[in-house]
C-alpha cells in the first residue's frame, strides 16, 4: 500500500525538485527521457484520467458522487483544459522561441494553465489536488521560468527584427523582470478569454460558463447548489414517496417507515416499489446502479420544486399515475420472488424489524 501512494505522489515530488532545481541553475534536473515521462504522466494521463473518473458524463448528484464541472458548462473548461496543453506541449517540444506575438499567446495560456488547476484545487477540496494539479502547475510554472531565461539569451544575441510595433512591445512585455511580466501577462489573457467564449456560444455555452462551471455543482469548494440537497432522502422511491403524501383516502398510508434515519409515510405502493428495487439490485447490481443514477435525476427536479409536491392532489395525481406501474411491481415480485409479500413487508425497517422477519420466514 505505501508503495502504492508512493509512486501517485511521486509526480508532484520530482516536479518540485526540477522546478527548484530551474530556478537555481537554469536547468532541467532529470535526462531528457525521464523529463519527456514525467510531462506525459503529469500533463496527459492524469487530467485525462481525473475528467473521465470525476466528471465526464456525470451530472449534479445530492446522492452520489457529483460533477466537478456543471453538466452544462464543462465544455468551456474542456477547452481550457485543451488549449493549455497544447500550449505545454509545444513548448516542450520546440526546438526554438517562436515570433514574439506567438510567444506572448503561449505564455499566456501557460498561466492559464496554473490559474486554472490552483482553481480547481480549490474546487475538488481534498488530497486529490496534490496528485494530479500540483504537478502540472509546477511543470508550467517551470516552463515559464525557462522561456525567460531563453528571452532574455535572445535578447542578449539580438536576432529579432523589432521594427514593427506590436512585435516591440510584445518584446518588452516578454523580457520584462518576472514580478511586472506575470501580472501583465494575465492582463494580456484577457483577449483570449473573450475570443475563445465568442466561438463557445455558438455552441451553447455562455459568457459566464467558465464561472458557472464551478459554482453551478453540489458538494464542491467553489458550489452554489448545496441547499438543494439539504432535504433530499437518497435511494428513495421519489415519485412513490411524493404520492404517499397525498389525502389517507386516497393513497391509504399503512404505516410509518425509517429511510435514512428519518421517518417516512409509506403506502402500498411506495412498499411495493422499494420491494422491487430491492429485488433487481439483488440480482442485477450493475443494471440496478445505472436505473438508479436515471432515477436520481427526477429526484433532483422533485426537490428544485418540492413546495409544488406537498399540494395534496398533486400527490393524489401521482399516486394515480403511478398505479400501473405498483401493478407491474407487484405482478413481477409474484412470478420470480419465492416470498413476495415477505419482502414487501420488510422494506423501509429497522435492522432488527427485519431480522425478525427473515427469522420467522425460516421458522
Amino acid at each position: 500500500m505505501e508503495i502504492f501512494f508512493t509512486l501517485f505522489f511521486l509526480p508532484a515530488v520530482l516536479t518540485l525538485i526540477d522546478l527548484i532545481r530551474v530556478i537555481a541553475f537554469k536547468k532541467r534536473l532529470f535526462p531528457r527521457i525521464l523529463s519527456r515521462i514525467l510531462e506525459f504522466i503529469s500533463v496527459l494521463v492524469f487530467p485525462i484520467f481525473f475528467l473521465a473518473t470525476f466528471d465526464f458524463r456525470m451530472e449534479n448528484d445530492c446522492c452520489t458522487d457529483s460533477a466537478v464541472f456543471a453538466p452544462e458548462h464543462r465544455l468551456t473548461i474542456y477547452c481550457w483544459i485543451a488549449l493549455c496543453i497544447i500550449a505545454f506541449l509545444y513548448v516542450s517540444y520546440r526546438r526554438r522561441l517562436a515570433p514574439p506575438l506567438l510567444e506572448v499567446i503561449v505564455n499566456a495560456l501557460l498561466l492559464i494553465g496554473i490559474v486554472l488547476n490552483i482553481v480547481i484545487a480549490f474546487q475538488l477540496i481534498e488530497p486529490l489536488w496534490i496528485i494530479g494539479n500540483a504537478p502540472i502547475i509546477l511543470l508550467f510554472t517551470s516552463y515559464l521560468f525557462l522561456n525567460q531565461y531563453q528571452l532574455l539569451n535572445e535578447l542578449h544575441e539580438n536576432t529579432y527584427n523589432l521594427d514593427a510595433i506590436p512585435t516591440l512591445y510584445a518584446w518588452k512585455l516578454l523580457t520584462a523582470v518576472p514580478i511586472v511580466k506575470f501580472p501583465l501577462l494575465l492582463v494580456a489573457c484577457l483577449p483570449l478569454v473573450f475570443l475563445l467564449t465568442a466561438i463557445l456560444l455558438l455552441f451553447g455555452q455562455k459568457p459566464n460558463s467558465v464561472i458557472q462551471a464551478f459554482t453551478q455543482t453540489y458538494k464542491h469548494g467553489f458550489s452554489e447548489l448545496d441547499h438543494l440537497c439539504e432535504n433530499v432522502q437518497c435511494g428513495g422511491h421519489y415519485l412513490c414517496s411524493v404520492a404517499a403524501n397525498g389525502h389517507e383516502h386516497v393513497v391509504h398510508p399503512q404505516r410509518l417507515g425509517i429511510r435514512n434515519k428519518a421517518f417516512i409515510i409509506c403506502n402500498r405502493q411506495l412498499l411495493v416499489s422499494n420491494a422491487f428495487e430491492e429485488w433487481v439490485q439483488e440480482h442485477f447490481p450493475k443494471q440496478h446502479r445505472f436505473i438508479r443514477g436515471q432515477y436520481n435525476r427526477v429526484g433532483n427536479v422533485i426537490h428544485k420544486y418540492y413546495e409544488l409536491f406537498e399540494i395534496k392532489w398533486i400527490s393524489d395525481l401521482i399516486y394515480f399515475l403511478m398505479k400501473p406501474l405498483e401493478w407491474f411491481f407487484l405482478l413481477f415480485l409474484y412470478l420470480f420472488d419465492r416470498t413476495p409479500e415477505d419482502r414487501i413487508a420488510q422494506q423501509y425497517l429497522s435492522k432488527s424489524d427485519r431480522l425478525g422477519i427473515k427469522i420467522g420466514m425460516k421458522n
